[in-house]
């Protein structure tokens, strides 16, 4: 690692196996709807919802409220604190791993 390179800092919220997938999930789009989130993790809508309002509550999360055709439905976005934040635990991680050679 140069000095220049930042090696992120370790986020134990975000961490946690379903919050990192859900922070891995959303990183490469802008929104992403609840059931389609939750049918890419597998996970049951009780347990997304969990770990989507402990993101939420720490603003690393946006959750918008919407009809379309005439059904109500959830979508959700990291926020530029989240996705700051998950880049900069992901940094961690990797600086963990690495092995000097």
């Amino acid at each position: 690692m140069n000095a220049t390179s930042n090696p992120g800092t370790f986020n134990e919220l975000i961490h946690a196996p379903t919050r990192l997938r859900i922070c891995a999930s959303l990183a490469p789009l802008q929104w992403a709807e609840f059931a389609q989130l939750r049918d890419a993790l597998d996970v049951a809508d009780s347990v997304l919802s969990k770990h989507l309002k402990q993101l939420s509550d720490a603003g690393y999360l946006e959750i918008e409220r919407f009809s379309k055709a005439g059904r109500s439905h959830v979508r959700v976005a990291l926020t530029a604190n989240g996705r700051k934040s998950y880049v900069g635990h992901v940094a961690a991680l990797r600086a963990m791993t690495e092995t000097e050679a």
